[in-house]
């Protein structure tokens, strides 16, 4: 195999063509944000409650308790789904009974919105729940208009599942908007080496180094090298599928582990993204708090990545974001602004390791399979998108369980990380067996070699060096 590296050495690290990439790249995923959190505000559900018609002759004190109470986080409000029998109040009302006084109300019979809801608009004047959710529609059949009517328990239902799968398809039509840029994008040269296809890899190299303003030197790829990887690749064409993430114990493992590493990591920062309407304060200085968090985040990612190994930089990054969102529970339901900041931190920390995952994913997986690896990956991260609301609606029942929960699993996949192979000062693999071994695997093949009473000292000594990756 080529020494890719060693041969494009002439290039340079950062020049034109590498910053022209890097920027069409990030470019890319600029359009995923606009669309991909705007649900915090296109699928708001705001206060609401049974709607009164204005048709029913209720007097103002029947109309203002035509609505049971309900005790939450404290104080009484309204509740959202349910009203006392707009016959029986009616009846009440004619009679001149006053509620409370001549009616106990907590005997009275009560119904679901059968006539819609009222929303509170004090935030939100107009959202998808606002404007679909009503309780009747209109179909047309033959240019005929027909009203139909659907169960209101089903709507209250229906109305939070379609806000919880929203983002999830949003995100993914963007996602491949977004892939539109990639198409100016050259080809990795080092992929095209891998399939044998020099030709193909040495003009995109060649134009890198004319961009850069190198001279590319006469001859890139040595001859002889080249015909023998050209002569290998026609004899043996190259294809790999993706059973071949499963089709050894060590890919394997990795692959299964890459899958929890970035689901975990999907749930904890869309979790938290999508949680936001739920934070104590003004909304939107919640959600541009959130979001310029991590500017930070990603400047602390990019300095851990340059001076840090990729386990602890993961790791560390990891245990921060889910130890505080964890502490979140332990905070004094008066002490908003302490809790709010450690949800901040808490984004920082998921942030600063969603940023990584990327580039760490990347360098363990070798180049053969590096695509189908961090896409299978990358899919795994949509589920975790996918999983997300549904942790933040489990804040209906306990407000500290949707914390308690990312916090657990975010604290879980810290320690998982730490079985990662170090890809950090380390060649990137070419093949499938040139990757470096899952940390558990690496130490249970070391000890077995050792214990082989066939083998000298000397050479056990001489193959776990030639077999084993450097920098691990």
């Amino acid at each position: 195999m080529l020494d890719y590296d060693e041969v494009t050495a002439f290039l340079g690290e950062w020049g034109t063509f590498q910053r022209l990439i890097f920027f069409l790249l990030s470019a890319s995923i600029i359009p995923n944000g606009f669309t991909g959190l705007s649900a915090v505000f296109l699928t708001a559900i705001p206060e609401h409650r049974c709607r009164i018609p204005d048709t029913v002759n209720l007097s103002s004190a029947w109309r203002n308790h035509s609505i049971p109470m309900e005790t939450k986080d404290g104080p009484e409000v309204p509740q959202k789904c349910r009203r006392y029998r707009l016959a029986t109040i009616a009846n009440f009302s004619e009679l001149g009974l006053e509620p409370g006084r001549d009616v106990d109300l907590e005997q009275l019979e009560q119904e679901n919105c059968l006539d819609g809801w009222e929303y509170d608009k004090d935030i939100f004047l107009s959202t998808i729940v606002t404007e679909v959710w009503s309780q009747e529609y209109l179909v047309f059949d033959h240019g005929h208009a027909h009203r139909i009517q659907l169960h209101t328990s089903l709507l209250c239902e229906l109305r939070d599942v379609y806000s919880a799968l929203y983002p999830c398809w949003n995100g993914t039509y963007i996602q491949l908007r977004g892939s539109i840029c990639p198409g100016f994008i050259p080809e990795s040269p080092r992929w095209l080496i891998s399939q044998g296809r020099i030709k193909e890899a040495e003009v995109i190299i060649r134009k890198a180094a004319k961009i850069n303003g190198i001279v590319a030197p006469s001859t890139i790829f040595d001859p002889s090298e080249t015909n023998k990887l050209q002569d290998d690749s026609s004899k043996k064409p190259q294809s790999h599928h993706i059973y071949d993430l499963v089709r050894t114990p060590n890919i394997r493992i990795l692959t299964i582990m890459s899958i929890i590493l970035w689901l975990t990591i999907s749930v904890g920062y869309f979790g938290l993204s999508l949680d936001t309407p739920n934070l104590n304060g003004n909304i939107y200085v919640n959600c541009f708090l959130l979001a310029a968090v991590e500017v930070p985040a990603y400047v602390l990612a990019w300095l851990l990545l340059q001076h840090v190994s990729r386990r602890y930089s993961m790791a560390g990054s990891l245990f921060l974001g889910g130890s505080v969102l964890l502490l979140v529970q332990l905070v004094p339901s008066d002490l908003h602004y302490l809790s709010t900041t450690l949800v901040m931190v808490g984004k920082f920390g998921i942030t600063s390791a969603y940023s990584m995952v990327y580039v760490y994913t990347a360098e363990l997986y070798p180049t053969v399979v590096r695509n189908m690896g961090v896409g299978v990956s990358s899919t795994a991260s949509r589920l975790g998108s996918i999983l997300s609301p549904y942790f933040v609606y489990l804040g209906a029942y306990d407000r500290r369980l949707p914390y308690i929960l990312m916090g657990s699993l975010t604290i879980l996949t810290a320690i998982i990380t730490l079985f990662f192979p170090e890809s950090s000062g380390v060649s990137l693999p070419e093949t499938i067996d040139e990757m470096q071994k899952v940390k558990k695997l690496k130490q249970r093949q070391s000890l077995s070699k050792k214990g082989s009473p066939k083998e000298s000292k000397g050479n056990v000594s001489r193959t776990s060096r030639t077999s084993e990756p450097k920098g691990f």
